[in-house]
């Protein structure tokens, strides 16, 4: 790997993880009309979903700080019942049990839960779909099409306001079943879930913010199913440097985007990304055409 090739995948990957323009539909369609190879390597990709996964966790580090103990103050109220319930069944005894989702962090921990479950099961059953798709130009082009229309129905959706308390465990399991339908090629992660929750009634800055928090899991996830053949990687020392210097980027990057996706949500300005997912795909699909 290159010094050039590891600070143009470290941009890419920031930029399009987090704006509405879907990375994979755009890997997709240079692999295919350009003939350029996408493919950097499983450990670098791995660390590029590592800088992304720090700009989630640097914007966002105090409510993922709460949501992490109130998780496992959830875990403990959860056992405690667990424990007075025998009490009560077999010691013949009347011991109150605790309130587990006494508030709105703990109810947060709960949806993002909710969202991952369809999602795991999406994405795992059908990515030899999404593989095999992202080798089809057209693909990527419908996919990107639709990412539009979903971006022009995101502006003009009323906004109702609904924080973790006023959302439903249903809300969450729809937008799980979104977030795991996204991983085809085109499909804008963020902009379908964003989306998603703006067409469930959550207020805009928490439909950004739960979008870019219930992705880590499947980050996360995506990372893992890459380490399985990670130790097989030989890596030359001379670009070590280079790997270190693309995940940074991709960190900068992404923290860049997000803080600047919280302002075009608030401001209803997905109109712009529309267009040009619109474009983009129009020439996709049409490059499928004149190359068939």
């Amino acid at each position: 790997m290159s010094l050039i090739e590891a600070i143009f995948m470290g941009i890419i990957q920031g930029l399009t993880e987090f704006l509405p323009v879907s990375s994979s539909g755009h890997l997709a369609i240079f692999k295919n009309i350009f003939q350029v190879n996408t493919d950097t390597g499983i450990l670098f990709d791995v660390l590029l979903h590592i800088g992304t996964l720090a700009a989630v966790f640097v914007v966002y580090h105090r409510d993922i700080g709460k949501m992490i103990r109130e998780g496992f103050g959830l875990l403990g109220d959860a056992f405690c019942n667990v424990g007075l319930f025998f009490k009560n069944v077999f010691g013949q005894q009347e011991n109150p049990y605790r309130r587990v989702v006494k508030n709105g962090y703990r109810k947060f921990d709960l949806l993002v839960i909710v969202s991952t479950i369809p999602t795991a099961v999406i994405g795992y059953t059908a990515r030899d779909l999404v593989e095999a798709s992202s080798e089809i130009l057209l693909v990527p082009g419908i996919c990107l099409i639709l990412t539009s229309i979903l971006l022009v129905i995101s502006d003009r959706v009323q906004d109702r306001g609904k924080s973790p308390k006023n959302v439903t465990y249903t809300n969450a399991f729809g937008i799980g079943i979104c977030q795991g339908i996204a991983t085809m090629p085109g499909l804008s992660r963020s902009g379908t879930t964003i989306t998603a929750c703006v067409l469930s009634g959550f207020d805009r800055n928490f439909a950004v913010k739960y979008s870019f928090i219930m992705s880590i899991p499947a980050i996360l996830g995506a990372a893992i199913l890459q380490l399985k053949d990670i130790g097989s990687v030989e890596v030359e020392p001379a670009e070590v440097g280079y790997y270190v210097l693309g995940t940074v980027i991709a960190a900068v990057v992404g923290y860049v985007c997000i803080k600047t996706l919280l302002v075009i949500v608030r401001k209803k300005k997905f109109t712009y990304f529309a267009v040009y997912c619109l474009l983009i795909g129009i020439v996709s699909t049409a490059g499928y055409f004149v190359l068939a």
